[in-house]
This record gives C-alpha cells, structure tokens and sequence, in this order.
C-alpha cells in the first residue's frame, strides 16, 4: 500500500471540512456579514487603485465574488475559505519539500488549528485574511528559489510579495525577511544569482505600481491611516508598555499551539540546535518578520493590533517540527490527534454559541430587511434606481450590498456632485 497517498487523502478530507465547517456556521448563524467585509464589498461597489485605509486587492476579491454570487451572505464566508486553505496548501507543499515526509508535512499544517487566526476569526474576510495565501505563496517560491536559484521562480516570488503587499501594507515585513535572507547567502557566497533576486523585485514593483501612482494622488492617505491605528509617539513609557504587551499577547494567543505541541514531543529537553539551510530559511521568514513587528513596536511607541499577526505564524508548525527533529514522538500520535479534533472543532462550536447567546453583534445588524424598506419606500415615489449610497462603510455600505441596483459607496459627496447623472438615484446616510 502506498502509505503517502493514504495519508495525503486525510490531509485533504481536512482542508474540506476546515473549508465546509467555517463556512456553514457562520452562515446559519449570523443575520449579516461582518463589519470588514460590508467594508470590502463598499469600496468594490466602486473600484480603485487603492482606498483611505487599504490597498484593494479584498475589494477587487470580494467584487469578483459579488459579480458570480451576488449578494449571498455565504460566498463570503466561501471566499474566506478560500484564502484559508489554500494557505494552508501552500503550507503543507512546502513543508513536504523540506522534510520530504508527507506526515510531517500535514502535522505542521494540523498544528495552525491551534491558532484562533486560522480558524475563529477566519469568517470576516478582510486584508488579514487576504495576505495569507500570497503569504504561504511568497515563503513556498523564496525556498524554491534558495535550492534552485531558477529564474521563473524569482519572477512568481516576485508576482506573490506585489500581491501580498496589495492585500496589506505589513507584508513588507515579509519581505524584508525574504530580502535579509538572499542577501545573507549572497553575503556567504552562495549560489544565489543577484539578476534573479533583482528581476523578483522588479516584479514586485510593477505589480503594486498602479497603487502607488495611486498613492501619490491621494497623498499617501492610506499609509497615514496605517500610522494613525498604531497610535505610535506617544509618552516614552508606550516604547516599552507596548512591546511587553504585545510579546504577551503573542504567547497567550500560542498557548493552544503549545499544547497540541506538547502531544508531539517525546521529552521536554532542551539540546543545542544546529544550524542548517532548513533552519536558516525559517529563521528569516518566520521569526525575522515577527521580530520586526517588536521593533516597531519598541521604536515608535506604536500599539501592535492582535489580528496584524494574522499572516505572521503560517511557518510555525514547520519551524516547530524542524526544531524538535528527533524529539517527534509518533507513538504519541493518537493523542495528538484527540486534541486535534477538539481544538478543531472547540472554535466552531464556540462561535457558533457566541454568535447565538449575543444579539448585540455587527453580524446581528438587519442590513437585509432595511434595505428592503429603502427599496419599497423609494419606488413608491420614483421610478429611477439608486445609484450611489453616501455615508460611512458600515451603514451605507449594508445599503450598497443589500439593495437590488447594487449603488456605489461614497463617503461623502464633497467635490463629487459634477459626477452624478440626472436619472442617479441619491440615499445619505448618518447625518
């Protein structure tokens, strides 16, 4: 019997119910999409190179969805999915080319449903959730590049961190541990082609090229939304209170991870780790943009938001197994696997009760029904559509989800009103 293919079969009965589990509940569940999402789906209704707070590679994701889908609360929470698992692909392929053991490839992806960034928060689509397959993508291509130095795979690493920095900004902190990482071994002499590492970067800058002409229009209002939320040069204490904050944080968000570990390790003994290309190329993806995040932190003062991390721990059931190497016990694999199946399904059922006790949620806004009265109140009076919603991405945005004409968000209508047609159909919101 070929034991590989039997044990790869599992591995994609669980990226099917991952993909079925979250998508099914929280769209039995929730009355409405999620407040980042009606956000995506607001800023698609018109789409741009960029929006005040984001690049727009989620709107353009969500836009793609609405024009196959409309407006049916459950291709959201599909598309979500989506990015999930195919992270979580990319993730196991990567994984069985360094270990070159398809077990070992499948535990290192098992071990995420440790970490509620992968499964709890995962039904609200936003750019946290759409960094993560260019994420697992980029550190899959920067490997195939560090063991073959192909050209064609420089120009897809390249391809993958433009995307990735389209989804969000913080993906350059990615990107600079994939940086660090060539130019170390160009640095050790290795066989690394500088034309290759050059013609990836080249192409990362022609893909998020349109955004940034988009920026200098706009006077970089995204970026300084970014530095805004950090909330960054504050008192001297924030240099210090915030980065402790934030390494505690890290560790009580792992503690799941931790202990689904733990049912892996045959003895907690600590040996000397050697370092290898294995070692190396984790170090400077996994550990170096995490390490990053902490000097921000401690640089400006600035306040870490927990879901930024979303992308940042894909590698570590990878990083976890290389580091405990023969420390792996696969006697223990049945009670791994009980844990496994509890934290797997722990988080479903936990959103699933939450989102039934709590009536107070954005997911319990009647965004449909209001719509409705919009649309029967305005065809008593008029009898053209509505074109635009004018208003804030949550309550104008449900309204530009929601009504049949499908209008575009605006904000406000400031230095707009030349644009509108005669036969537009105009609804404020708010004040």
């Amino acid at each position: 019997m070929n034991y590989s293919k039997y044990i790869e079969k599992y591995y994609f009965l669980f990226l099917f119910f991952h993909l079925f589990l979250w998508t099914l509940i929280p769209s039995i569940s929730n009355l409405n999409l999620p407040l980042d999402t009606i956000e995506a789906l607001a800023w698609g209704s018109d789409l741009k190179w960029g929006f005040v707070k984001h690049p727009p590679l989620s709107a353009f994701a969500v836009e793609i969805f609405y024009n196959l889908f409309g407006n049916r609360d459950w291709a959201y929470y599909f598309l979500s999915q989506l990015f999930v698992i195919t992270a979580f692909y990319f993730v196991y392929l990567l994984s069985k080319d360094i270990f070159k053991n398809n077990f070992l490839a499948i535990i290192s992806v098992l071990l995420l449903e440790g970490i509620f960034f992968y499964n709890y928060t995962t039904p609200e689509f936003n750019v946290n959730i759409a960094q993560l397959p260019f994420w697992s993508l980029a550190c899959f291509f920067s490997w195939r590049c560090l063991k073959s130095d192909k050209f064609f795979d420089y120009v897809l690493l390249g391809l993958f961190i433009g995307l990735g920095i389209l989804s969000k900004y913080l993906f350059i902190y990615l990107a600079i541990g994939i940086k660090f990482l060539f130019l170390y071994l160009i640095y050790k002499k290795r066989k690394i082609r500088i034309l290759n590492v050059f013609a990836a970067g080249l192409v990362a800058l022609l893909i998020i090229s349109p955004h940034l002409i988009w920026l200098s229009e706009n006077n970089f209002i995204s970026i300084n939304y970014g530095l805004q939320r950090t909330g960054g040069l504050g008192s001297i204490t924030d240099h210090f209170y915030f980065p402790i904050m934030f390494v505690l944080k890290q560790i009580v968000l792992l503690i799941p991870f931790f202990i689904m570990s733990y049912f892996l390790i045959d003895k907690l003994k600590i040996k000397k780790i050697k370092m290898n290309n294995k070692l190396l190329f984790l170090f400077f993806v996994c550990i170096i943009p995490i390490f990053l995040m902490l000097c921000t932190s401690f640089l400006l003062g600035a306040k870490i938001r927990t879901m930024w991390m979303t992308p940042f721990y894909l590698l570590t059931g990878v990083l976890f197994i290389e580091i405990i190497g023969d420390k792996l016990n696969i006697k223990k694999i049945k009670k791994f696997a009980f844990v496994f199946i509890f934290f797997f399904l722990l988080s479903p059922m936990t959103y699933l009760t939450v989102s039934i006790i709590s009536d107070s949620k954005r997911t319990d806004y009647p965004g449909k029904e209001i719509a409705i009265l919009i649309e029967n109140r305005w065809y008593k009076n008029f009898s053209n559509d509505i074109k635009i919603v004018v208003g804030d991405e949550w309550y104008a945005g449900n309204l530009s989800y929601h009504l049949a004409s499908r209008p575009k968000w605006v904000n406000d209508l400031k230095g707009k009103t030349s644009n509108i047609k005669s036969e537009d159909g105009v609804i404020y919101t708010g004040n």
